[in-house]
This record gives structure tokens, sequence and C-alpha cells, in this order.
């Protein structure tokens, strides 16, 4: 298991990296955060929105599943919202470059990561 600050650093070490938050969905506030370019405590409480908004979404279609991640593409950046499945309401804000980052491998390792961590 692997603390807050531990996996927000490790996250920023995965090519392409621009910014992380972990973010607690029951208050819209971050927990830690690293990067720059990106007002991260605003995109954090913005995403905690769109999080709530998709449960009661799959609530009312009464879909009784697990949101593995949510992948917003622009045209310069891939920004990942992962759910850390064994801390509730808890997910994982991270950004990463297009140009610098491939698509697969950054998701992948950023949901190994959320499997690991630990918030003591």
């Amino acid at each position: 298991m692997a603390n807050i600050n531990d996996t927000l650093s490790t996250i920023m070490q995965i090519e392409g990296a621009m910014a992380v938050s972990i973010v607690d969905s029951n208050n819209g506030l971050m927990l830690g955060s690293q990067g720059k370019g990106i007002d991260l405590e605003y995109a954090s409480a913005g995403n905690t929105e769109l999080y709530h908004a998709k449960l009661k979404i799959m609530k009312v279609l009464g879909i009784k599943e697990n949101i593995d991640d949510f992948l917003i593409t622009l045209d310069t950046q891939y920004h990942f919202l992962i759910p850390v499945q064994h801390i509730e309401g808890v997910f994982i804000y991270a950004i990463f470059s297009k140009e610098r980052s491939t698509l697969a491998l950054a998701r992948r390792r950023v949901h190994d990561l959320a499997n690991e961590l630990s918030i003591s």
C-alpha cells in the first residue's frame, strides 16, 4: 500500500504527466495534489460534480456496476478520473499530455496505483 504523497509522486513520474490530485468526492476537497498548469482545486471540485452526476444517472437506469474510470480527451490532453474502489468516495484525477504520453500505459499505471492507495 502507498500513501497519498507517494502515489502522487509516482503518477507524476509517468511519462507525459502534467498534474494529479486525489479527491474526496464526499466534499470535493483535495487530499493532495502535484503539478501545475491548471487550478487543481477548482478542477477537483468540478470533477466531483461529474462523478456524482454519473452515479445518479446509473442509479436511475438501474445500473449496479462500479465505474472503472472516466476518460476525457482534449486536443492536447487526456484527463482521467479513476475511482479508488477500496476507499469509498475517493478518486484520482490525472492530466496527461497527448503528445508525450501513451494513453493505454498511463491509464493502466494510474489504475494500478489507485489499487495500491492507502489513506491513513
